[in-house]
C-alpha cells in the first residue's frame, strides 16, 4: 500500500472515530496503523508485538479492546471462523476469505458475484446487516504442493 493509500484511510479512520464519538489517542492510532500495514490478517498478539516497539507501555488488553472498537465502529473486521485466535482485517474494500486449514494462512479474494448475496426474506427488514462476507476452506497452493510430495516420496 502506498503512502496516498494510507493517509486516505488513516483520513477515514479518524472520521470514523468522531462520527462515533471516540477520542483519537495515540494507541488508537497505532493500533489502525499497525493492522492496515499488513495483508497478514493478524491476531491482537501480532498487532501488539508491533505496536510495543514505538509504544513498550501499550497492554495486550488494550491492543485487543481496540481492534475490537475498530469493528464496532466499521474500521476493520473480524476474520470470522478460523478456529483460531481471532484475527482482524484492515481491509474495508470488497473482498472474501480463503483459510488453509493445514498452514492456518488466511488468504484475501474478490469474486464480485459474492458482493451481492440476496438476503433471505426471514431476515428482511428484521436486522440491519452491517456487512455480508463469504468464508471459504481448504488447502492453500503450498499445502496442497506438501501434501503431493510427501504422497510421491
Amino acid at each position: 500500500m502506498d503512502n496516498e493509500q494510507i493517509t486516505i484511510k488513516v483520513r477515514d479512520f479518524e472520521k470514523r472515530c468522531r462520527e462515533s464519538g471516540l477520542k483519537l489517542t495515540p494507541q488508537r492510532s497505532a493500533v489502525y496503523k499497525a493492522l492496515i500495514n499488513t495483508d497478514m490478517h493478524p491476531t491482537a498478539e501480532d498487532i501488539y508485538r508491533e505496536v510495543r516497539k514505538e509504544m513498550p507501555a501499550i497492554s495486550l488488553d488494550t491492543v485487543n479492546r481496540t481492534l475490537l472498537t475498530l469493528a464496532e465502529i466499521g474500521a476493520a473486521f473480524v476474520v470470522e471462523g478460523t478456529g483460531q485466535p481471532r484475527r482482524f482485517d484492515g481491509g474495508l474494500e470488497d473482498h472474501q476469505h480463503f483459510l488453509c486449514i493445514k498452514c492456518g494462512k488466511v488468504i484475501d479474494f474478490h469474486h464480485p458475484p459474492f458482493d451481492n448475496i440476496q438476503l433471505p426474506h426471514e431476515i428482511e427488514g428484521k436486522f440491519k446487516v452491517l456487512r455480508k462476507t463469504v468464508y471459504l476452506e481448504g488447502l492453500c497452493e503450498a499445502c496442497q504442493n506438501q501434501s503431493i510430495h510427501h504422497q510421491t516420496v
